[in-house]
């Protein structure tokens, strides 16, 4: 089962001065070591999410550094807290590595993945207001107008159409009156978002992804409930065919 996430709050994003030195790096530790941990969190969780840092990927804490320009010491907590969140292993005495993946985990993350929304998102339809619905409208606007790929020749994967993609998503679920339910959620689909990338540039050509939220956006919009958490399965059952394609090829 995918681990409960320590939250990390801090979200500083300014410029970090040169970690080269113990100096510098001590300085900077002193100064805001919450924000450095925070810094370095954020982005090897997203290295690893986009699958720039690859499963199985050995750690080196001394390459992390330079590579993230951060001390040692925010490295080794960023770690730490992403060995919480299941995105890293911990090696006995031999440092840390990038999550492996499976297909037997996958299939434990999908099934756990659709119980859980399929009930956020029934509850949300039965308690929603007009606003809900107008949110749930604009969210999948917005992605409508962002292209799935960076490129029309190749597969790219887009930043702002994945932050855009989990914005639908979650707002779809957002009124389930559960604020633990919705923490669950969004770290599940954190978890999938990095086995997805597996099989983007595979995936890509062959759905039309637009039309599938357009299909769960109008049955929300009916408040029929059963017909949108079954096209919300659909739509993530159909991307697990081809992740498990991946896994297993």
């Amino acid at each position: 089962m995918i681990g409960e996430t320590q939250m990390v709050l801090s979200k500083d994003n300014s410029k970090i001065l040169d970690g080269g030195s113990n100096a510098t790096t001590q300085s900077n530790d002193a100064a805001g070591p919450e924000s450095m941990t925070s810094r370095a969190y954020s982005k090897l969780r997203q290295d690893i999410i986009s699958g720039a840092l690859k499963p199985g990927q050995k750690l080196k804490i001394e390459e992390l550094r330079v590579q993230y320009n951060v001390g040692t010491s925010p490295i080794r907590e960023a770690l730490s807290l992403l060995t919480s969140d299941q995105f890293v292993e911990r090696l006995d005495q031999r440092g840390f590595k990038v999550a492996s993946v499976s297909v037997q985990e996958f299939d434990e993350l999908l099934k756990t993945r659709c119980w859980l929304e399929e009930m956020a998102l029934r509850e949300s339809i039965l308690a929603g207001s007009s606003n809900w619905e107008e949110r749930v409208v604009l969210a999948n606007y917005r992605l409508s107008r962002i292209p799935r790929s960076q490129s029309s020749d190749k597969f790219v994967s887009n930043d702002e159409w994945e932050d855009a993609h989990k914005q639908f998503h979650m707002t779809l679920i957002s009124e389930c009156g559960s604020s633990m339910l919705l923490k669950f959620c969004d770290q599940l689909y954190d978890q999938n978002v990095r086995y997805r990338q597996l099989s983007g540039a595979v995936a890509y050509p062959e759905r039309n992804i637009a039309e599938e939220h357009n299909a769960i956006c109008d049955a929300v919009l009916s408040r029929d409930e059963t017909l949108a958490c079954r096209l919300l399965v659909n739509h993530y059952n159909q991307t697990s065919t081809f992740v498990r394609d991946e896994l297993v090829g």
